[in-house]
């Protein structure tokens, strides 16, 4: 709820809210006490923001193809690699890494680490430049033969690609909750610059085609958020069927949030394209809903699969 509030006004300003407890996810969940008590009560407080570093340049969706390794050293592990596409690049006190342990072992050979921001060899790169969320900044971090501690491995090691999920899980309703306050965000606009705009000595409001697409809209909005927060409420006491209703909250609510700011701005028509009004700021910002945290090609293909799983169960 406070995602959607805020994403209602900036979508930007609402990754500031979740992105860290992404972060934390695995620590939460698999992390040792002593990483617990070092990361989330700074985490909580914002004394440290995070980041979530799972995507490469060669390894997006297909996670198992990553080639970021780390190498075990005495009480060390050595890790080297590249990881883009990372939220909050270049702000955040610590990113949760997943890397290698096991080259060949494909998702099992998957670990995950607290690597720290001052850490030698652990630096920035690129940092993009994006069609929408601009006021987030999202980037590249380098790593070359940074030494992390091995109290610093995440649960067990090769466990990674499940923590990495279980993650994912928990955070895709919450970018539903994200694309819900956008398309809300984008509706209000649009009933009111509806209400107040005249033509043809009435207002636009008032006529049939105009309440059609406004009806639309409001419907959309109103079953994605239903969606969402089923979702959430699931992810919070671990119901059977989170990952496919998490999924389905991500996917609905993102197509919903582009539907609805694409129809926001055609009802505001050359005024919507401008800048003058927020809803071409809105559409861009609506994109990256379908595409982060799995794209969604990838939601159909988990719930598909999740659907397939029952049936072949018996469930």
């Amino acid at each position: 709820m406070l995602v959607e509030e805020v994403a209602r006004v900036c979508a930007s300003s609402s990754l500031f809210v979740f992105i860290t407890r992404l972060a934390c996810a695995a620590i939460l969940g698999h992390g040792s006490d002593e990483l617990r008590y070092r990361v989330v009560p700074k985490a909580a407080t914002g004394e440290w923001q995070g980041s979530y570093c799972l995507s490469e340049p060669h390894a997006g969706s297909d996670v198992a193809s990553m080639s970021t390794r780390a190498v075990r050293d005495g009480d060390h592990y050595v890790l080297n690699g590249r990881k883009t596409w990372i939220t909050n690049a270049g702000v955040s006190s610590f990113a949760t890494v997943f890397a290698k342990t096991d080259a060949e072992a494909g998702s099992r050979g998957i670990s995950a680490f607290l690597v720290e921001r001052d850490s030698p060899g652990f630096s920035v790169g690129k940092l993009e430049t994006k069609m929408g969320v601009r006021g987030s900044p999202t980037g590249e971090l380098l790593f070359d033969d940074v030494a992390v501690p091995a109290a610093h491995l995440i649960g067990e090691e090769g466990a990674g690609f499940g923590y990495a999920m279980e993650a994912l899980d928990g955070s895709r309703p919450i970018v539903g909750a994200q694309a819900v306050g956008i398309a809300q965000g984008a509706l209000d606009a649009a009933l009111q610059y509806t209400t107040e705009r005249a033509q043809f000595g009435s207002k636009i409001a008032e006529f049939q085609g105009i309440q059609f697409m406004l009806a639309d809209m409001a419907t959309r909005l109103e079953a994605a958020r239903l969606l969402v927060y089923r979702a959430c409420a699931m992810a919070e006491v671990g119901a059977p069927g989170t990952a496919k209703a998490s999924a389905m909250a991500k996917l609905f609510a993102s197509d919903t949030a582009m539907q609805v700011t694409t129809d926001a701005v055609q009802l505001l028509g050359g005024a919507g394209y401008t800048r003058d009004f927020p809803l071409e700021r809105m559409m861009r910002d609506a994109k990256v809903t379908q595409i982060y945290e799995g794209t969604s090609q990838i939601q159909r293909i988990v719930i598909a699969r999740r659907l397939l799983q029952e049936m072949t169960s018996g469930s």
